[in-house]
C-alpha cells in the first residue's frame, strides 16, 4: 500500500490536556505497531495552517480522526480540508467506559491511562483494517 493510499489517522493537538495526550499516543501505537502498512498519521497543525502537502495527502483519502474533547477540532478540520472522514473517535467516550480510572496528566499517563490508550488503539486498528479492505 503506497503512502497516499494508507488510511490517515489524525489526532487532535490537545496540548496541555490528558485526553489530547491519549489521542496522540493511541494514534502512534496504531500507525507504528498495529497497522504500519495500512495507516499513517498527519499532524493536525499542518492542516489547520493550510500546508499544501498535508492538504493534498488527505484530499479524498480515507481518514479517521480522534479528538480528546467535544470541540472535535480534528474531525472538523479534516472535513474542512477535503478529507473523507470515515469515523470520528472521541477519547471521552472510551474514558467513560473505564469509570473511575484516573488516566494521568497532560504529560504522563498512569497504568490505567495506558490501558485506555490500548483500548482506543484497538478500535482504531479495527477501523483501519475495515477501511483498508474497502479497496482504496
Amino acid at each position: 500500500m503506497s503512502n497516499n493510499s494508507k488510511v490517515k489517522i489524525i489526532p487532535c493537538s490537545g496540548m496541555g490536556k490528558v485526553y489530547g495526550l491519549m489521542s496522540r499516543e493511541a494514534t502512534l501505537q496504531t500507525v507504528t505497531k498495529l497497522c504500519p502498512e495500512q495507516a499513517e498519521t498527519i499532524c493536525l497543525a499542518y492542516l489547520v495552517t493550510g500546508d499544501k502537502e498535508a492538504k493534498m495527502r488527505i484530499a479524498e483519502q480515507p481518514c479517521l480522526t480522534i479528538d480528546g474533547c467535544p470541540m472535535l477540532c480534528a474531525a472538523k478540520s479534516v472535513a474542512a480540508m477535503g478529507g473523507d472522514v470515515k469515523e470520528r473517535f472521541k477519547v471521552l467516550d472510551v474514558v467513560k467506559e473505564h469509570r473511575g480510572v484516573q488516566p494521568g496528566t497532560a504529560t504522563a499517563l498512569t497504568e490505567g491511562g495506558w490501558t485506555i490508550v490500548d483500548d482506543i488503539a484497538a478500535r482504531l486498528e479495527a477501523k483501519v483494517r475495515e477501511v483498508a479492505g474497502e479497496g482504496r
